[in-house]
């Protein structure tokens, strides 16, 4: 029995000898880990504010495919686009790109045809009108020149007639000259009038051969055909949607297509409201492509609209930046996806940690830091933030480590301040890149310059 004990007992030792150790291995390794994953070390270096948005690549420079440039003048002015050829096609110069429907402008010819064809019958009609009654008119010259003639003689033969009979052919005489007097007068009327006439119906057949002249012309450019060489790319509608087959065609809205530059392209975005106050001409971005995402390219701000728009389904208003890409690239399509990272400020040699770590209490910020087996609750003095971290001036060393959530039990913890820090009551003043920053729950903004207006700092989620 007693041997049966000892067999026992050199079992539970050995177990012991065994387990203890892996015990001891393991664990620490464990609490090491969950305590990493629920704290942070101070970053020490160079700090970006980086403003991110993902915008489309387009050619800076282009040509212009455009459909009738005389419609308005035929009063043709719209239409749908019959066909076009596919986006990204490569064509030619004097290939032809698309085609216009052309019932409006049918339309307009069958009416300019019938508007010709009557002014042609009114210029037929006034020339006819015109030569009859100038030859009556001539007609009637001719025999009161006859009709004078005759009193002329008659006038002759009365002077040895009786005084009666010679005045009576002198009033005859006279009479005539009259009448001969009143014809020329009328034939001249008349010459003018004819002249008149057919001025004004002949101005209207020019007019009306002008209009089928015009028409005809506009017909021929609904087969719209490349200007140059080049890759067509569509144009976008007031919608955002590209125009295509079926789509409205307007001669106050001329082009159809674009024929891009694809050695110069920029990347056109649109950023909210609140992040392009930090953006300015001239910052550097650095540009990937969702096509090919180990891709890098280089860009800088070229352009920021004055004004902001509303886009269709966003609350906010945004404001279009154009970012000019650094580097010719053969690859690059216009209309592929950029995200764009936009650097507004940077920082060498700064101490940050974690939004997620601070916290604001009656106007201070404080971070929990590890001290040995301990945790204190430090006072802490901050700058400028980013979307992630938030720069720390004083409280902090670059070999603390910051705790991501305040502890559960917070018996026992001392809480060390900095003397003479003001409390925050402010926001940051007016150019600091953090001021339109969004803050989580619990973190302050830094002070701002006397005389600024406070900013209720927003919180996530």
């Amino acid at each position: 029995m007693q041997q049966l004990r000892n067999r026992w007992r050199s079992i539970v030792i050995a177990l012991l000898v065994i387990v203890l150790p892996l015990a001891w291995y393991k664990w620490p390794s464990t609490a090491s880990a969950a305590e990493a994953n629920l704290s942070a070390p101070v970053k020490f270096g160079d700090f970006k504010v980086v403003v991110t948005n993902t915008g489309e690549l387009r050619a800076r420079k282009f040509v212009q495919v455009t459909g009738p440039t005389g419609a308005q003048s035929v009063n043709v002015y719209q239409t749908k686009i019959a066909s076009i050829v596919p986006e990204g096609s490569l064509v030619k110069e004097g290939d032809v790109i698309a085609e216009l429907d052309k019932a409006p402008a049918a339309t307009k010819l069958a009416s300019v045809t019938l508007d010709l064809q009557k002014a042609q019958a009114d210029f037929t009609t006034a020339q006819l009108d015109s030569t009859l009654n100038l030859a009556v008119a001539r007609e009637d010259v001719r025999t009161a020149e006859y009709f004078l003639e005759e009193k002329k003689l008659a006038k002759e033969q009365a002077k040895y007639e009786a005084p009666t009979l010679k005045r009576q052919a002198e009033i005859d005489f006279e009479k005539a000259e009259r009448a001969l007097a009143q014809s020329k007068r009328n034939l001249d009327t008349k010459t003018k009038q004819a002249v008149a006439k057919m001025s004004s119906v002949g101005a209207d057949l020019g007019r009306q051969q002008n209009n089928l002249k015009n028409i005809q012309t506009v017909l021929g450019e609904f087969s719209i055909k490349a200007p140059a060489p080049g890759m067509v790319i569509y144009i976008r509608e007031w919608n955002g949607k590209k125009k295509g087959v079926g789509s409205q065609w307007n001669a106050w809205e001329n082009t159809v297509a674009t024929l891009p530059d694809l050695t110069q392209m920029e990347s056109q975005t649109y950023i909210n409201e609140v992040d392009v106050r930090k953006i300015s001409v001239g910052q550097k971005v650095s540009i990937t492509l969702d096509a090919d995402a180990s891709k890098k390219l280089e860009g800088t701000v070229t352009h920021i609209a004055n004004v902001g728009e509303q886009k269709p389904n966003q609350d906010s208003k945004v404001f279009e930046v154009k970012i000019d890409v650094s580097r010719a690239d053969t690859t690059l399509r216009p209309g592929m996806t950029t995200a764009n990272a936009i650097e507004t400020a940077s920082i060498k040699g700064v101490m940050s940690i974690p939004l997620e770590a601070v916290i604001t209490e009656a106007g201070y910020q404080y971070a929990y830091k590890k001290s040995g087996s301990h945790v204190v609750k430090q006072m802490i003095e901050t700058g400028t933030m980013n979307d992630n971290e938030i720069v720390v001036k004083r409280g902090l060393t670059k070999d603390d480590r910051v705790l991501l959530a305040p502890p559960a039990d917070k018996t026992g913890i001392k809480t060390e301040t900095i003397p003479g820090l003001k409390p925050i009551t402010a926001p940051v003043a007016s150019g600091d890149t953090a001021k339109s920053v969004n803050v989580p729950a619990g973190v302050a903004r830094p002070a701002a310059a006397p005389g600024t207006k406070p900013v209720p700092a927003k919180t996530k989620g």
